[in-house]
């Protein structure tokens, strides 16, 4: 435990998943199809830069629009490309509960470090279902788990007090938090050993000053490093240092999260990078229009030499952004 003026950061002893977890975008050629050989290069990056853990198959990732040998294939390329150097961790899940408890008995044995389970989506249960969707599956394996509070993709929050039950789960160490109330947040905390993970690449900083333990981040796909150093300063108690960074990358930040999906963005702006080969989205995502590509540029434009995100040989493609595509295989399937 380490102190920054009247701040107290506290690094959890026992965290199975990393600080700085990127929630991955997952490469597509043209065609739609999954290009591995990038998804592998853009893993290997990421883990350079600075991320110690790495969520496949989550929102960012289009998990929506994967089949299950393409999740299941991800785990393991992932922990191939990672070789120790970073947590896998399996997202997406299901809204149907013996469909969520298949896929992640799979990326176990597939060799997922932990399971991030998103609420249900679509069917909208009541607190009672969740609690029973919650436990069901973390019963399910023996990886530890972290709960994603997203009520604003899934329309159903995690209320405080099922979070407290579900806390009691042996499995259950985490939540990613999306849903930006800090103080239920700071409540969990005070009264539950969960870890928390801030959902919100805006609210990092925030989240880490009351006591998070990282980040699951989407603009962390392009700059992983500058999220290293602010969890590195926040451990170190140099509030200072973190806060520089955070509000220099709060242009990116906006860049990827505000416009368009953050998927979209990201794929966008690592191809003007030459970082992926193809921008593509699967459908009903698509590439950004004109006017949104010439929003994210503007916000691009705004960030100069700062270290970690080298954006001086960014060329965007408006046109190879344009559209979305229709797999060969529909996505989904069971």
């Amino acid at each position: 435990m380490r102190s920054s003026g009247s701040l107290v950061f506290v690094a959890h002893p026992e965290n199975p998943f990393g600080q700085v977890l990127v929630a991955l975008i997952t490469p597509f050629q043209a065609d739609g199809e999954v290009d591995w050989a990038a998804t592998e290069k853009h893993i290997d990056d990421c883990i350079s830069n600075g991320a110690d853990g790495i969520v496949v198959t989550g929102t960012t990732g289009e998990t929506s629009t994967l089949t299950d040998p393409e999740k299941l294939k991800l785990v393991e390329v992932a922990k191939s490309v990672s070789g120790g150097r970073a947590k896998i961790i399996t997202g997406g899940g299901s809204n149907e509960t013996a469909h969520a408890i298949e896929l992640y008995r799979a990326s176990e044995k597939a060799g997922a470090d932990g399971v991030m389970i998103v609420t249900p989506y679509y069917n909208k249960p009541t607190q009672a279902g969740l609690l029973t969707h919650f436990r069901m599956v973390a019963d399910a394996t023996d990886l530890p788990v972290i709960l994603y509070d997203i009520p604003g993709r899934t329309g159903v929050p995690i209320k405080y007090e099922t979070i407290l039950r579900l806390a009691k789960h042996p499995n259950i160490l985490a939540v990613k938090d999306a849903k930006g109330d800090f103080s239920e947040v700071s409540r969990v905390l005070n009264q539950t050993d969960l870890m928390y993970f801030s959902g919100d690449d805006a609210n990092v900083l925030p989240h880490l000053s009351i006591g998070a333990t990282g980040l699951i981040g989407v603009t962390a796909n392009i700059a992983a490093a500058p999220y290293r150093t602010i969890i590195d300063a926040v451990n170190a108690g140099d509030l200072h240092t973190a806060r520089e960074v955070h509000q220099r990358l709060e242009p990116l930040v906006r860049a990827v999260m505000t416009h368009v999906p953050g998927t979209v963005a990201a794929k966008y702006i690592l191809h003007g990078l030459g970082r992926i080969g193809s921008p593509r989205v699967r459908l009903p995502l698509v590439g950004p229009e004109e006017w949104e590509a010439a929003l994210i540029e503007d916000e691009l434009a705004l960030i100069k030499d700062f270290p970690g995100v080298d954006l001086s040989n960014f060329r965007p493609d408006r046109n190879a952004a344009a559209g979305g595509a229709l797999p060969q295989i529909a996505g989904t399937t069971r």
